[in-house]
């Protein structure tokens, strides 16, 4: 798969499927964007985020931004591998998941997931804004932090929200 990494102002990225040969150029103009933000998640080395995300290509580039921001990412495809995972007693700190996810949906796996880990901060990434979806789960699961971020990601504010929710 070709894909095209498109940097705007401030941090906000999305991709479109366009001819480039390989991934792997964009992780310097990642690294530079993400750099800014370092200092925002001083503590973050230690923290363990489990990502869930469907498209390869958001997965593989948030889990990079991740990486930059000095996280430990578990980045996977789907919800059942993420409740495999959490089903173990592998330490996460933090899921991170699509809303859309097909089959059981993000809102389907954190309902799961917290059956398994009541307490786990959990960050939904919409390309919509879901601010009733994120009102429901609030509601229903206050033992734990819930919050959400619009794609494509705005690199400051998916650092303060991951900063926030791994604390």
């Amino acid at each position: 798969m070709t894909v095209s990494l498109v940097l705007i102002q401030g941090g906000v990225w999305h991709t479109d499927h366009a001819q480039t040969p390989k991934f792997a150029k964009h992780s310097p103009i990642l690294r530079a964007q993400t750099e800014n933000f370092m200092t925002e998640i001083d503590s973050a080395g230690a923290k363990t985020i489990l990502l869930v995300e469907d498209d390869d290509v958001v997965r593989e580039l948030t889990a990079e931004v991740l990486g930059e921001f000095g996280y430990q990412v578990h980045a996977l495809r789907d919800a059942p591998s993420a409740l495999e995972l959490l089903s173990t007693p592998q330490h996460i700190d933090l899921l991170m998941s699509d809303i859309g996810l097909p089959g059981m949906d993000g809102r389907e796996l954190v309902q799961a997931a917290r059956r398994l880990r009541p307490t786990l901060p959990v960050l939904f990434a919409s390309g919509y804004d879901e601010r009733e979806l994120l009102a429901e789960v609030r509601a229903r699961d206050k033992a734990a932090a819930t919050e959400s971020i619009i794609k494509p990601y705005d690199f400051k504010l998916l650092a303060q929200r991951l900063g926030e929710l791994a604390g």
